[in-house]
């Protein structure tokens, strides 16, 4: 059993696509029309043949209030790992990202969390 394929409920693709692609640095791996909506995916750079991220359009209202509880009680949708989060946290913060923490030790890792203009807080970590 392998994980390849992981989602995150987005308000809106395009806007996501932008995001995701061009200020965390993942690269398109899908584009496919499914009626009005589209099968969106993102992947490492690093690891282009790994797991896909689906960028999921939040069209379902079960999903919607997930999402924004999440939001509200500041709970992040999912994390990335990255080998140097200050330096994402750095460079991140030049390119203008919002975020909710500075990057924080909690013993086994350090983490820091941002919204992802889509919805969502997602957190990175570093072990």
């Amino acid at each position: 059993m392998k994980i390849k394929l992981n989602n995150v409920i987005v308000t809106d693709q395009d806007r996501a696509l932008k995001f995701y692609t061009e200020i965390l640095g993942f690269e398109k791996k899908a584009e496919i029309p499914v009626g009005d909506y589209k099968w969106l995916t993102v992947v490492s750079l690093d690891e282009t043949d790994g797991a896909e991220l689906l960028l999921e359009p939040n069209v379902n209202p079960a999903a919607k209030i997930y999402q924004e509880k999440l939001y509200e009680q500041g709970i992040p949708l999912t994390s990335f790992a990255v080998d140097d989060i200050q330096g994402e946290y750095d460079r991140l913060i030049d390119l203008g990202v919002e975020f909710k923490m500075v990057p924080t030790d909690i013993g086994t890792a350090t983490v820091t969390v941002f919204d992802d203009t889509c919805g969502n807080l997602i957190q990175l970590y570093q072990v």
